[in-house]
């Protein structure tokens, strides 16, 4: 169809070269062009589904049609003595139909103008626009005419574009396309029309050419448009309201000012009193639209207000207590319902500020929202923000009641209020309580129950992390015959009993809990959690406690029976105790001393038991692996890896550090999981000894082959504190031929200060045989500063929980950066160790930190891939920065 209309405008071109008289090249224009665009409005009809709607397609067609035999007939009935034709009522009623196929391609907005808008603003659109033709066209022209001509035709159809043009400028449907195109025709339709009755008053009723084609190439538009926009997905944008609705004002304005023009000019009467009329016309209806939009505002006002009062009628009869305030709080209206709630007079409230009544605590709450609701104002003219707020507000009897609040802004008069509802919360607090109460705790003894029992021990083994807690547990022997002779209630009263003498034998910031049953619980918190330094008299003092606490409890249990219905019931009491470990859940823990309670139970009760299984499980843990390390020591199941420390400055590889590695069978067993064990056993001292005369032998011939290379190795407590250990390391430096100044010993913070005097002399007489020291995780907190005053340190390497945290945590940037200025005010080498990112590494060269290692440096490797890295002088930082 696109191509029909391309060849309909070569008819047109061709119609236009054969010449002939305007009417005749108009209306075989009209015919080509009015045929082309109702076949294809009728095929899009057919073939094409909404949106647009089909039926609009079939309305421009029928005007097309329409209008097309008015063209037709015109050159006909321009002979005729009327005034208006028989082909200009065609014509008018074509483009009447052409207005409606418009109107019916768009959908209305869901909150559209009234009709009398609408109408009102056609008529002073098309009144305006008829006025500025007649000052500019037309007055001059009847003027001279000698036979005045009609305008109903352009007028109407004037009227018929002005009416439409808002409905279609404003839709957002994809049928816009389809109105667009249509009113495209009609404003063709209208200037064509308006062109033609000037033509006739002043060439002698002939219309000029150009006039006639107008109408002609607007249809050939709309004959593409189908087909041109059926594969659109994306409905066009529509023109804002604001230019939609002030449009024909400004028309009206244009208006004005060609009339007030056309006076100051002096130019002589119109030959028909035209503007008068039409400007009247204007002023009644701009009137009658001001009169009918004070009517729609008072009603809109009317209707405000009145929901304001049913807001406010329905909320305090909801039991709320509404008010209205400024943004400071200070209260200008108070509804009635406060008095009934709260004890305050409504009137004496007005002027006070709602912070006066509002608790110390909750205050800063209410002054953030109010503030709040201010800065959401300036920044955004926003005037419909609401929060909610709970706090406690002081009832007129002096006490303080909890309640909800909603805060919504309430312009009024010009002015920025806020509209609070409050809401009395106090009888759904109580009842969270209670049920939060229930929740936890045992409605027979009104101790906790087990769920609350089973979270506080997590919280204090997370808090704690391990040692110097307790767990106990106390079985109540023989009540179950309790319930059989005197019933479950007085069994319940027997726990009650049972409950308070517990009570009484535990301290105030132990917790003591009913377990289920005739069970009870107790968790000890004695003293503060221990670490790694914590001393053994120190874990035995806190075992007494929780052994002496358990006899109490035996001793509060069967001291004297209990009174219940009217006669003595003896019980005792079997009791189990279970100690936490490092890394112990708290389920583990809990299950432990349930154990130990029963085992207590199973050797006849009324005496305490402390769980052991888990000592005997690690100590046969430990055997079994002191055995495999003896027989990995034996088979030499270990080995040395490897991995360099380089100079952060050059990316030259400075030093390498011992590490070992066990290979159980084809197992690979991580260091952490047999160190400990073997620091115990004492085979880390055999087992250092192999690593020390290994590495040592590898880094003497590296050095042998001209790479100036030192090796590090990590010292245990037990290692240094051998007997003859200062000789061991001098026969394996001479055995190696590795110079002394080549090895670095490194020892933790941890060990300068558990036997620090011997320590310090040890490591006093292997820097006297020129063997370098360092200080291993330097900043984890355990060595004073004094130390290194009185220990020859050459080096201090910073722990990797400080290099983790550069560039995302500042604290420990900022303490990273102390302890190098630190090392370098002392004139230490600084290492940094657990490189694994760029951005790490980048922050320590511009801290200056001298060395590093890590992942990103060079992972752990065996020999072999340290004497690749010799061989092809390969810098791992050039790799992998």
């Amino acid at each position: 169809m696109t191509a029909a209309a391309g060849l309909g405008a070569v008819g047109l071109a061709a119609a236009l070269l054969v010449g002939g008289s305007s009417s005749v090249v108009t209306a075989v224009a009209g015919v080509v062009a009015g045929l082309l665009a109702v076949v294809s409005l009728f095929v899009a009809a057919v073939r094409t589904s909404p949106p647009p709607p089909s039926s609009s397609w079939r309305w421009l067609a029928g005007g097309a049609i329409t209008w097309l035999a008015g063209v037709g007939l015109r050159p006909i009935a321009e002979g005729t003595p009327f005034v208006l034709t028989f082909a200009d009522v065609l014509l008018l009623v074509g483009t009447l139909l052409l207005a409606i196929g418009c109107g019916v391609s768009v959908e209305r907005p869901a909150y559209g103008r009234s009709l009398l808008h609408y109408v009102s603003s056609a008529y002073i659109s098309a009144a305006s626009l008829f006025a500025i033709c007649w000052v500019v066209l037309l007055a001059p022209a009847y003027a001279k005419a000698e036979e005045p001509s009609t305008l109903a035709l352009p007028v109407v159809c004037l009227l018929t574009t002005c009416a439409v043009v808002p409905a279609v400028l404003a839709a957002r449907s994809r049928g816009r396309r389809a109105g667009m195109a249509g009113l495209t025709v009609l404003v063709a339709i209208t200037v064509g029309e308006l062109a033609t009755a000037v033509g006739r008053l002043t060439v002698g009723g002939t219309p000029p050419l150009i006039a006639g084609m107008l109408a002609p190439v607007a249809f050939l538009l709309l004959a593409a448009t189908p087909w041109a926009s059926r594969d659109c997905a994306k409905p066009v944008r529509s023109t804002p309201s604001a230019v939609v609705d002030g449009a024909p004002l400004a028309l009206a304005g244009i208006a004005a000012v060609v009339l007030v023009v056309r006076v100051l000019a002096g130019r002589p009467d119109d030959p028909v009193a035209v503007l008068p009329i039409v400007a009247g016309s204007v002023v009644v209806v701009l009137l009658a639209r001001v009169f009918v939009l004070a009517l729609e505002t008072a009603s809109m006002r009317g209707t405000v207000e009145s929901g304001e009062r049913r807001l406010i009628h329905f909320a305090e009869s909801a039991g709320d207590v509404v008010l209205v305030c400024d943004l400071d709080g200070v209260i200008r209206e108070m509804g009635s319902g406060v008095e009934a709630l709260y004890g305050y007079p409504p009137q004496e409230l007005v002027g006070d500020s709602i912070l006066d009544y509002v608790h110390s605590e909750d205050a800063p709450a209410v002054q953030a929202a109010l503030r709040a609701m201010t800065a959401e104002e300036e920044s955004s003219g926003d005037r419909q923000g609401a929060c909610v707020v709970s706090c406690r507000v002081r009832a007129a009897d002096g006490t303080w009641r909890p309640a909800e609040s909603v805060a919504t802004r309430h312009p009024h008069e010009g002015e920025d209020l806020v509209l609070i509802s409050t809401r009395d919360v106090s009888d759904q607090v109580a009842l969270r309580n209670q049920v939060a109460h229930l929740t936890f705790h045992d409605g027979v003894t009104g101790l906790p129950n087990r769920a609350y029992f089973e979270e506080r021990t997590r919280e204090v083994l997370a808090r704690r992390g391990a040692g110097r807690t307790a767990v106990v547990f106390v079985d109540l022997d023989g009540f179950t015959g309790v319930n059989d002779s005197v019933g479950h209630a007085s069994g319940d009263y027997l726990l009650s009993q049972a409950a308070r003498r517990l009570r009484a034998a535990v301290r105030a910031d132990d917790t003591l809990a009913r377990w289920g049953g005739d069970e009870f619980a107790v968790l000890l918190e004695s003293g503060s959690s221990g670490g790694s330094g914590a001393s053994a008299s120190s874990g035995t003092a806190d075992a007494q406690t929780a052994i002496d606490l358990a006899e109490r409890l035996v001793r509060a249990v069967s001291s004297e029976p209990f009174r219940v219905a009217d006669r003595d019931i003896a019980l005792t009491a079997s009791v189990g105790v279970a100690f936490a470990e490092d890394g112990v859940p708290a389920g583990d823990l809990i299950r432990n001393a349930d154990v130990a309670m029963a085992r207590a139970k199973e050797l006849g009760g009324r005496r305490v038991e402390v769980f052991a299984a888990h000592m005997h499980a690690d100590v046969v843990r430990r055997l079994e692996l002191a055995a495999d390390l003896q027989r990995a020591l034996l088979a030499n199941q270990f080995a040395v890896e490897y991995q360099p420390v380089v100079d952060l400055a050059t990316s030259r590889v400075t030093a390498v550090e011992a590490l070992v590695r066990w290979c159980r069978g084809s197992m690979f067993v991580p260091p952490q999981q047999f160190l400990g064990a073997a620091e115990d056993t004492g085979l880390i001292v055999p087992l250092s000894e192999w690593i020390l005369r290994e590495a040592c032998r590898e880094v003497a011939n590296w050095r042998a082959s001209s790479w100036d290379i030192g090796l590090s190795l990590n010292l245990s407590s037990r290692q240094i504190t051998a007997p003859r250990f200062v000789e061991t390391v001098e026969a394996a430096l001479a055995e190696s031929g590795l110079p002394a100044s080549a090895l670095t010993l490194e020892v933790i913070e941890e060990m300068l200060v558990e036997d620090a005097e011997e320590i310090i002399n040890r490591l006093s007489e292997l820097r006297a045989l020129g063997v370098r020291l360092a200080i291993d995780d330097f900043g984890t907190g355990y060595a004073s500063l004094a130390l290194l005053r009185r220990l020859p340190v050459d080096m201090i390497k910073i722990d990797p929980s400080f290099v983790s945290g550069l560039g995302r945590d500042e604290t420990l940037t900022l303490l990273t950066r102390t302890i190098v200025r630190l090392g370098h005010d002392l004139g230490l080498i600084v290492v940094a160790e657990g490189i694994e990112r760029p951005e790490q590494l980048e922050l320590l060269r511009e801290m200056g930190c001298t060395r590093g290692q890590g992942y990103l440096v060079a992972r752990p490797m065996a020999a072999k891939g340290v004497d690749s890295l010799m061989r092809t002088s390969l810098s791992p930082l050039q790799n992998t920065a």
